[in-house]
């Protein structure tokens, strides 16, 4: 498991990308021929939600908790997804933003996330946070850091964010 988030009832959601396996996707230790995301249920039942995202890594719920987020840390395909959830599952992702004309700017991809409030989506990608309207997919600013971003999170009164960087 990598990032996480946990809704109201206690229903855990989280990605499986190989980033902790030495060899990644060819490590010979991997379990599995496909990376997912998860929901693992209070009462121990464990549910892949889908296996649509090859690098699947930051995740985030909706304030209303029917839209799941993931970013994909895919440097051939680094997007930012929705899906609209269900007791049953997921339905069809869509995407919400691609990052590929961000990359030849700054390193980095998609990484983790999390979600205003409001909605929007404060989304490490390539060279910073990316804040993301999830009506629309549209960028509604970036925090440029400059470097490569791994994570960020809002503190509960949503007065700071907090971002963690490889080198800051």
């Amino acid at each position: 498991p990598n990032d996480l988030t946990f809704d109201d009832a206690g229903n855990l959601y989280f990605t499986d990308p190989p980033y902790g396996l030495p060899n990644r996707f060819d490590d010979p230790r991997r379990e599995l021929d496909f990376c997912g995301v998860y929901r693992l249920r209070p009462n121990g039942s464990l549910q892949l939600l889908t296996k649509q995202i090859d690098r699947p890594n930051g995740i985030g719920l909706s304030p209303d908790q029917q839209t799941l987020y993931v970013a994909q840390s895919d440097p051939n395909n680094p997007i930012w997804m929705a899906f609209p959830l269900t007791d049953e599952g997921v339905g069809p992702g869509k995407v919400l933003m691609n990052a590929s004309k961000y990359m030849d700017q700054h390193p980095g991809l998609p990484d983790g996330l999390d979600v205003h409030s409001n909605g929007w989506l404060f989304a490490s990608g390539p060279g910073g946070i990316y804040v993301i309207n999830p009506a629309n997919g549209s960028l509604v600013g970036r925090f440029v850091i400059g470097g490569r971003v791994s994570n960020c999170t809002l503190t509960p009164d949503e007065k700071f964010l907090y971002i963690t960087a490889d080198d800051k």
